[in-house]
């Protein structure tokens, strides 16, 4: 059985890897990700003004397109998550706000759709093991001796009393994700610290320096690649090293999306993983796990 999926708009231009790698996942799990149809942009950012109904519109037009697909919807993009998260939390205690919305769209959501992060669907419906269906025993290639950092940055867990989906200063959900294909987790001091985001675009000096920060960290504790849920955080964290060394060793650190892990954990064909797409190319660093049997 399918679940209503949006990919909003970066994973449909820059990040298509991550969509790719993501629909793959999904389809083998046995749960094909279905795309809203004529979706439009989640509009990137939560309103910062709680009386702004016209920057809520777009998000509520995504809820009730889900709607009319069913009771919930999930996402990929950390960013679009975090949107669509608190917007749906904002229209469940705000009736006012809900119905000068669909006042102005002519729509009648109804306000109980379920947003949920294409993790959550791992953790709650799948299992990370256990099972028989659990992720654990769908693993074809162990990703054994691989030791991986789990970057979770800002929008993912924050803020917790509308997000809810792990603890924002010691979260676990990737970290049992790792786990669950066979590597190794590796906790490191930046996990949740924030990337940069958007200063990227008017002051990259700034991103580049905290994502050095959090690089390094990463290579210091151990790790042999980062993984994340977010595409500005790849960006952020993987452009820069195209031009400089980050690590104390003079080595660069692949980024890639969970679900590319989780390609390669899968057993998935190559053209799946998407790593073409990276600055640092990260088959060197799985070609041993990858071309295991």
């Amino acid at each position: 059985m399918g679940i209503p999926y949006f990919p909003g708009c970066t994973l449909s231009t820059k990040a298509k890897n991550y969509d790719r790698s993501g629909r793959a996942v999904a389809e083998a799990l046995g749960f094909p990700l279905e795309e809203l149809p004529e979706w439009q942009c989640c509009g990137a950012t939560f309103p910062l003004m709680l009386d702004d109904s016209m920057a809520l519109i777009a998000p509520t037009r995504i809820l009730y397109q889900a709607q009319q697909a069913g009771d919930r919807v999930t996402t990929l993009c950390s960013i679009c998550f975090n949107v669509l998260r608190r917007s749906q939390a904002l229209l469940d205690r705000d009736e006012e706000m809900l119905d000068r919305i669909n006042w102005f769209t002519e729509e009648e959501y109804e306000g109980d759709v379920h947003v949920a992060h294409f993790l959550e669907i791992l953790r709650d419906d799948v299992g990370w093991e256990g099972g028989p269906e659990s992720l654990a025993e769908r693993v074809k290639r162990p990703l054994t001796g691989l030791k991986v950092a789990p970057y979770y940055g800002c929008l993912l867990l924050r803020p917790f009393e509308e997000i809810g989906l792990d603890d924002p200063e010691d979260p676990h959900i990737l970290h049992d994700l790792v786990r669950a294909l066979g590597a190794e987790p590796v906790d490191f001091p930046y996990n949740v610290e924030c990337c940069g985001s958007y200063l990227i675009v008017k002051e990259p000096d700034v991103p580049k320096s905290l994502a050095k920060d959090i690089v390094v960290s990463a290579r210091e504790h151990g790790a042999d690649v980062i993984i994340t849920a977010c595409p500005l955080c790849q960006f952020n964290l993987d452009y820069p090293q195209r031009e400089t060394k980050m690590s104390r060793a003079g080595e660069q650190l692949p980024v890639l999306y969970f679900t590319q892990l989780m390609a390669v954990a899968l057993g998935l064909p190559e053209e799946t993983w998407g790593f073409e797409d990276h600055y640092v190319d990260p088959r060197p660093f799985l070609a041993r796990v990858a071309n295991s049997p």
